[in-house]
């Protein structure tokens, strides 16, 4: 039988603290009942300092009396239940229904906080995901089990991107059992009404599990919201065998969540503010993903992070690409161009895009055409801030190439509509459209054969 203990020393925010206590555990889930309203919230022990233990509430602590309560310590971990009934269905931060529908009941139950994937039992990452985006899929490619975050800023595209890759996603040449964990991490309401509609419209819904944390929900729910869709994921993956894709939004708002708390708790904070463990913070969430030797099932994981005024320096993208795979970078200046998808494209890359990509995954040019466009766009940015000091008429001929390769490589291969999902094959042949417009001699990147083989002007001068 657990002790009750019936008053409550502090009340800071999400927090409350209990002195006195005894056979408590880090991470215990705890039951807290206001007598004078009759209202159960629920809470887990996040810090014991010999006799205290600090508790982390889940539901507003607004209201609650520190004498009218009764506080229960269950001596369980965070848990939730997990049954293929989970598809299809939507729940809050901390795993409960709210989508009208029936509790989830199933002899398996897991604790939320998991465990990344021993290194020694990881699969390496090589089958290739086309995504239909010509820019993601030849340049920044995404590999199955892959942690790819989208580096974002306020206000551009990047829910129409996550949700443009969820509903075209596929691995290419394989008949494959496939699910989707989107989680909002303090997300607007009409984000979330943005993604149930995209999902709905692309006929995926059944195959979707959403965790909803609302911006107006208590600041506790976002630390637990993205353990339970990692756990969901785990579940679908090496218990169901299903190719999973996680997509969550905004890991920005989970920083700030875990900054707003550690402030709370009086703990020494570091850059910005964010506490110093940060870093090894994000790491237990980003490593969950990947692949297990002996498992048919994956996660592949594609975080996307706001930054704050833009910068790529601040701590969370810069912690996070220090743990993750690559980045895709949306472009400030390309989205008031109305450039959809706004990839900029230079300081994006995918790390494990070259064991997934040439013959026998996509085609045998694939990487080296990617180099060429990385190194011919790269020109076109040179040449830009040439011409913006002595004018583009005053440039020479091949600058001039580069400038016209330049818009319409963001007219035809960044650019495309939302609808629009091309194959790899499709995307390869555009993008050696576009390098036509460069005289042959400024190709350096590519081989002799390639070129006779693929530049469509090579190719129609043959016959």
């Amino acid at each position: 039988m657990r002790k009750e203990y019936l008053k409550i020393d502090q009340i800071n925010g999400p927090l409350v603290t209990l002195k006195g206590v005894d056979d408590v555990a880090y991470g215990e889930v705890v039951r807290i009942e206001d007598t004078s309203s009759g209202d159960l919230k629920t809470g887990k022990v996040i810090k014991l300092d010999g006799d205290e233990a600090t508790v982390q509430v889940f539901q507003s602590t607004s209201g609650l009396s520190g004498q009218d309560s009764v506080t229960t310590f269950t001596g369980d971990a965070f848990e939730i239940f997990e049954s293929p009934a989970v598809l299809g269905r939507i729940f809050n931060g901390i795993g409960e229904p709210v989508d009208g529908g029936a509790e989830i009941y199933s002899d398996k139950k897991y604790n939320i906080n998991g465990a990344p994937i021993n290194p020694l039992s990881r699969r390496y990452p090589r089958n290739f995901i086309q995504t239909g985006i010509s820019s993601i899929d030849v340049l920044m490619t995404l590999i199955r089990g892959q942690k790819l975050p989208i580096f974002s800023g306020n206000g551009l595209s990047h829910n129409q991107l996550a949700a443009q890759i969820v509903k075209q996603a596929q691995i290419t040449g394989e008949d494959e059992d496939f699910a989707i964990v989107f989680c909002a991490i303090g997300a607007k309401h009409d984000d979330e009404a943005f993604f149930r509609k995209a999902f709905e419209d692309a006929g995926v819904m059944d195959h979707v599990v959403m965790f909803i944390n609302h911006a107006d929900d208590p600041v506790a729910e976002r630390n637990t919201a993205p353990r339970c869709a990692l756990t969901t994921a785990e579940y679908l993956a090496f218990e169901e065998g299903k190719n999973v894709l996680v997509v969550m939004s905004d890991m920005t708002s989970y920083g700030e969540a875990l900054r707003e708390i550690s402030s709370a708790r009086d703990e020494v904070p570091s850059r910005k503010g964010y506490p110093g463990y940060l870093y090894s913070d994000l790491a237990s969430l980003y490593e969950r993903a990947g692949m297990i030797k002996d498992h048919k099932g994956s996660i592949t994981f594609l975080p996307i992070l706001t930054m704050p005024n833009d910068d790529i320096t601040h701590p969370i993208p810069d912690l996070t690409g220090f743990i993750t795979e690559g980045q895709i970078v949306l472009n400030r200046d390309l989205e008031l161009q109305n450039v959809y998808p706004p990839i900029d494209i230079l300081p994006s890359l995918s790390r494990l895009m070259k064991d997934g990509i040439g013959e026998g995954y996509t085609r045998e040019d694939h990487q080296d055409l990617a180099n060429q466009l990385f190194s011919s766009y790269s020109k076109v940015i040179d040449v830009r801030d040439l011409a913006q000091i002595m004018g583009e008429d005053d440039l020479n001929e091949t600058d001039k190439l580069y400038l016209e390769f330049g818009r319409e490589f963001e007219k035809q291969f960044i650019s495309q509509d939302y609808d629009e999902d091309r194959s790899i094959i499709e995307s390869l042949d555009l993008g050696w459209k576009l390098l036509d417009i460069l005289p042959e001699t400024e190709l350096d990147r590519l081989s002799p054969q390639l070129i006779e083989k693929y530049l469509p002007s090579k190719r129609h001068a043959d016959k």
